[in-house]
């Protein structure tokens, strides 16, 4: 069953990957396409939500109503949230945010050794990117509520279920991946498996959904969160 929004909510939706740099011309990221949060944002507004999506780079054009910012790497990310994250009533933060970045970044492109046949040791130094959905969730206010996400190729629930405590979520979106079936799962392929999990202990388990369906159960999840969290703060 749809949730009904009683009033223009404002929601904020984060989507994509997030480039980390090397050089100018290489960089890390993921497989994300996007193609969650951007179906999250279309269904949003027509839900009557104001949103807004702050999006990694994808080739995906903005859904019509919707307000986008779009970023690159995890920091700009973190800043986008941290001031658009304060005017909201919800957080959903769908992007897939590169977890390491480089430590050194070079100013011009790393050269082999130009050697013939040689195959040169060459190291990554990384560091740990913020907790950006850790760091929303810390400091929000009342009423306002924060649901995260999960890719996990292993323990999805028992993994899902620590990472909605550890960073103080009302919900979270676990989905799984199948790293041996190209295709299907959250990145970019379907269908996709997972569940949804609650604060209040709630797990509602899903199988070959379209990006589409899950949106749907995501937004609904939402306006349940929602209307808990304005109960609890009455």
């Amino acid at each position: 069953m749809k949730s009904t929004v009683r009033k223009k909510r404002k929601l904020l939706i984060t989507a994509g990957p997030t480039r980390e740099p090397i050089d100018p011309v290489r960089f890390i990221s993921n497989y994300s396409t996007g193609t969650l949060g951007y179906a999250l944002a279309a269904l949003a507004r027509r839900r009557g939500y104001q949103v807004t999506l702050i999006s990694g780079p994808t080739e995906l054009p903005c859904p019509r109503g919707v307000s986008r910012i779009s970023v690159e790497t995890a920091d700009q990310m973190q800043q986008a949230v941290a001031k658009a994250f304060p005017k909201a009533d919800a957080l959903v933060m769908s992007a897939a945010v590169a977890d390491f970045r480089p430590v050194r970044v070079a100013n011009q492109k790393i050269k082999r050794s130009g050697a013939a046949g040689s195959l040169r040791l060459w190291q990554l130094e990384l560091v740990e990117n913020p907790d950006i959905v850790a760091e929303a969730a810390s400091r929000r206010k009342p009423g306002q509520a924060v649901i995260g996400f999960a890719l996990e190729t292993q323990q999805l629930l028992s993994n899902a279920r620590r990472k909605l405590k550890a960073k103080g979520l009302d919900a979270i979106i676990a989905t799984r991946y199948f790293p041996k079936l190209k295709g299907r799962g959250p990145f970019g392929g379907e269908p996709v498996d997972g569940a949804v999990l609650a604060r209040n202990g709630r797990v509602k388990e899903f199988r070959s959904l379209t990006k589409q369906n899950l949106a749907a159960r995501i937004l609904d999840t939402v306006g349940q969160v929602l209307a808990e969290r304005s109960c609890a703060s009455c």
